[in-house]
């Protein structure tokens, strides 16, 4: 367990054995750290040199059902990371609200870059009400990875100076239609995939650069 301000969070690492880089994710206001990409994000990375860390937010941690306001997360997740010790390059990010708050306090904590899964770009039926400047805010190496029909942004709405990966088909949490043109398994392996190719090329390679 991990003290905030607001309570005792959790922090599950899947660590590698020779990490390049460490990934914090942070869960959404619907889910926890188990939510289907969350979970195959931390089996798969840790065997290509990229620790995972999952964040469970006080909140969850308590077995609330809702989710407090955006400050309170964001104080949650400085203070998990600043106990976090990583000598690696620190990759911020989450799904869905967890992507939010990676998005808006990745600057101040030193990351190289942030990993937007699921990024609510809007609420459903009401793109006028963006929140895109939140994710500008980040000013880092950004990876959107979004379904093609979530409600809460298509990846098209995106700008293009975003990195962009598009998991066909899928909604908001990734899920595919049984007989779509690609299978649940697939849909994550795209997840997983495009999150490793981004982190060695924007991150690990940067460094390397240096």
């Amino acid at each position: 367990m991990v003290s905030t301000p607001h309570g005792d969070a959790r922090l599950v690492g899947d660590r590698s054995r020779h990490p390049v880089a460490t990934l914090l994710l942070g869960h959404g206001a619907g889910g926890g750290i188990e939510a289907p990409d969350l979970v195959a994000l931390a089996q798969a990375l840790p065997r290509q040199g990229i620790s995972v860390v999952r964040l469970e937010q006080p909140w969850q941690v308590a077995g609330k059902k809702l989710a407090p306001r955006p400050a309170v997360l964001d104080e949650c997740l400085i203070a998990a990371v600043n106990s976090t010790r990583v000598r690696t390059p620190l990759v911020l990010g989450g799904r869905s609200a967890g992507a939010r708050s990676a998005a808006r306090c990745a600057p101040s904590l030193g990351a190289s870059g942030c990993l937007a899964l699921a990024f609510p770009l809007h609420p459903p039926g009401k793109p006028d009400k963006s929140r895109l400047p939140e994710l500008d805010a980040a000013d880092l190496p950004t990876l959107v990875v979004q379904g093609e029909r979530d409600p809460f942004g298509r990846p098209e709405e995106f700008p293009d100076r975003y990195d962009l990966a598009v998991v066909p088909s899928a909604d908001h949490s990734f899920s595919v239609p049984r007989r779509g043109e690609i299978s649940q398994e697939d849909a994550l392996g795209i997840v997983v995939e495009a999150t490793l190719e981004w982190i060695v090329r924007e991150v690990v390679g940067n460094r390397i650069d240096r």
